[in-house]
């Protein structure tokens, strides 16, 4: 069997989860990961920018835990800090974020990390019959069902969208 291209798509091939490899060009000048994957993907794929799935790396208390929201939300970082029951939440600097997932900005997947974190995915993502995610490289996602990406990164759902 060939290697795969990245550890998140490691992870779902050795568990023969269910999934889509969406890819596109990258431009390396984008202000803006999440939006090009939304500007690339949702028209050419019939999808609405809602099942496009942001990965945010959070400090918290004792170490780092994840954040999974649709791209055109905005995260409370007060209602993450509560879905992942501890007393407060921030961003996560760059280098800790890349340190930790094995990733790069731009590619951090909730699949397939270096290191296993607390993870919660927003809710919604429950609504739709797939969502997409970083596949684990700048360009590429992975679309597979919401349950799926629940159980794989053994993560929680939680209400996390600013509002």
């Amino acid at each position: 069997m060939a290697r795969a291209a990245t550890p998140a798509i490691a992870a779902l091939l050795a568990d023969g989860t269910e999934h889509q490899i969406l890819r596109y060009q990258h431009d390396p000048r984008a202000a803006s990961f999440g939006d090009e994957a939304v500007t690339e993907l949702a028209a050419a794929h019939g999808l609405d920018p809602a099942q496009i799935f942001k990965t945010l790396i959070l400090a918290v208390p004792g170490g780092l835990a994840v954040a999974v929201l649709p791209v055109p939300s905005k995260l409370s970082l007060k209602a993450a800090a509560a879905a992942l029951n501890v007393p407060k939440a921030a961003m996560a600097d760059r280098a800790a974020a890349e340190r930790s997932t094995g990733y790069v900005l731009g590619g951090i997947s909730p699949l397939g990390q270096r290191r296993a974190l607390p993870t919660v995915i927003d809710s919604s993502a429950l609504r739709w019959d797939r969502v997409l995610c970083s596949a684990g490289k700048r360009g590429w996602d992975v679309a597979l069902a919401p349950a799926d990406l629940v159980r794989l990164t053994v993560g929680i759902t939680g209400d996390i969208r600013a509002t």
